[in-house]
C-alpha cells in the first residue's frame, strides 16, 4: 500500500483518482480548497487535507498537516483561462491562473519535499496538458492556461534535473481531453478512463522517463 496526496480532489479527474486509488487499497491524501464535499471524499475512504493552492500559508503548513511519508504527489489541481483572445485578456486572471496551474505545484513540492524523501516512490506528477505544447499549438487562444501548462512543464524539468540524484522521479503528464467541467461534454474520454491509463503510466513509471513530458499511454509528447 503507497500513500498517494492529491491536490484539486473535490472533483472532476482529482475526485476519480481518489476513488481509483482507494479501490484498490491505497492510502490518499485528498487536498481540497473547500469543505462541502468532505463527507464525500471522507466516505471513500481518503483523509482531507484544507488546502488554497493559491494561500501560502496553507502550503507551508502541509509538511505538518501530512506528518509523514508520501510516495506520490499528484498536483491535479488548475483552472482553465475565461479570456480566450489577446483583446480580452484581464490581467488579474493571468496572475491567478499562473499562481495557479504553474507556481502552486512548484510550492507544494517543495513543501512535501521532506515526506517524499521519506516516501517509497518518491514520484511528482505534474498534471498538465497537450495544449501546453508549443509545436501542437496552430490554433492560438486561451494564453493564460497555455503558458500556464507550458510554464508547468519547465518548471516539472528543472525539479526532475535536481531531484533525480535522490532518487525522486518528476513529469508532466497530459490526461487527454476528458470530460469533465472544463473539459467539456464532448470530450472523447470519460474521467475513469483518463485516470485508469494515468495511473498504469505512474505505476510503471521509471527513473530515466524523470523530466518528460507525456501522454496517457506513456508516449513523448513535444515541447
Amino acid at each position: 500500500m503507497s500513500s498517494y496526496f492529491i491536490t484539486g480532489a473535490n472533483r472532476g479527474l482529482g475526485l476519480e483518482f481518489v476513488r481509483q486509488l482507494r479501490a484498490r487499497g491505497e492510502t490518499v491524501l485528498a487536498a481540497v480548497r473547500g469543505r462541502s464535499t468532505e463527507r464525500d471524499l471522507t466516505a471513500l475512504g481518503a483523509r482531507v487535507v484544507a488546502l488554497d493552492v493559491t494561500n501560502g500559508r496553507d502550503i507551508e503548513a502541509l509538511a505538518r498537516e501530512v506528518g509523514g511519508p508520501v510516495d506520490v504527489l499528484i498536483n491535479n489541481a488548475g483552472v482553465n483561462s475565461r479570456s480566450k483572445r489577446l483583446e480580452d485578456l484581464d490581467e488579474e486572471e493571468m496572475r491567478e491562473v499562473f499562481a495557479i496551474n504553474a507556481i502552486a505545484p512548484l510550492l507544494v513540492a517543495k513543501a512535501l519535499l521532506p515526506s517524499l524523501r521519506a516516501g517509497r516512490q518518491k514520484k511528482i506528477i505534474n498534471i498538465s496538458s497537450d495544449m501546453a505544447s508549443i509545436a501542437h499549438n496552430s490554433g492560438g487562444s486561451s494564453y493564460g492556461y497555455r503558458g500556464s501548462k507550458a510554464a508547468l512543464n519547465m518548471l516539472s524539468t528543472c525539479m526532475a534535473n535536481e531531484l533525480r540524484r535522490e532518487g525522486l522521479t518528476c513529469i508532466a503528464l497530459d490526461p487527454g481531453w476528458v470530460k469533465t467541467d472544463m473539459g467539456g461534454a464532448g470530450a472523447p474520454l470519460t474521467p475513469k478512463e483518463s485516470i485508469s491509463k494515468m495511473l498504469r503510466l505512474i505505476d510503471e513509471l521509471k527513473p530515466e522517463q524523470s523530466g518528460s513530458y507525456l501522454d496517457l499511454d506513456g508516449t513523448l509528447v513535444p515541447w
